[in-house]
């Protein structure tokens, strides 16, 4: 059984993004692993003040749920990120947690697999798998991990808050990737 711990960055309820990651909740429960998913919305997250005293002590100076953050994603098997496109970016908030993770770059850590789930409004292109760049660059910075898969759910039409439920073929692609963790 593996630990697994999702990240869901949208601050809208219901939304495109979250509903992927959902889906890909239910696929690990079924394969009968340990799961937990965090809502940012429901979290406070500073921004990083770079000074680096993480690198010695190994924790933030900063006090709020990043902490417990650190812990989950130090503790966890497989990490996967679920993050709206804005921009051809990944959110904001999402962004925010990455570089707030700098804690756990000089210590031993369990997660070896990373999975991305992403939405955007745009039809794929290059522009879109360029958008997870930061993603793509954090899981550079710890050597034993990797992306396992990255699924996005395109289509000029996802921008209404629910509307990648339509899109059956990717939350069932999510869902299989999940049971497959």
């Amino acid at each position: 059984m593996k630990k697994v711990l999702i990240m869901s960055s949208s601050l809208r309820n219901n939304s495109n993004s979250s509903s992927l990651a959902n889906e890909f909740m239910k696929g690990v429960q079924e394969a009968g692993h340990e799961v937990k998913m965090i809502q940012l919305q429901d979290k406070e997250i500073k921004y990083c003040i770079g000074c680096l005293s993480c690198q010695k002590t190994h924790r933030c100076v900063i006090r709020d749920d990043m902490k417990e953050i650190n812990d989950l994603i130090k503790e966890s098997d497989v990490v996967a990120f679920a993050t709206p496109i804005y921009f051809y970016e990944v959110s904001g908030q999402l962004k925010t947690l990455l570089d707030r993770t700098n804690p756990l770059f000089p210590i031993e850590y369990k997660f070896r697999d990373v999975y991305v789930l992403a939405t955007a409004a745009d039809e794929e292109n290059e522009w879109i798998k360029r958008s997870l760049n930061a993603i793509d660059g954090w899981v550079e910075c710890f050597d034993k991990a990797k992306i396992k898969e990255k699924i996005i759910g395109v289509n000029a039409g996802i921008t209404d808050s629910d509307n990648i439920t339509n899109n059956m073929e990717t939350l069932k692609k999510v869902f299989e990737t999940g049971k497959l963790v």
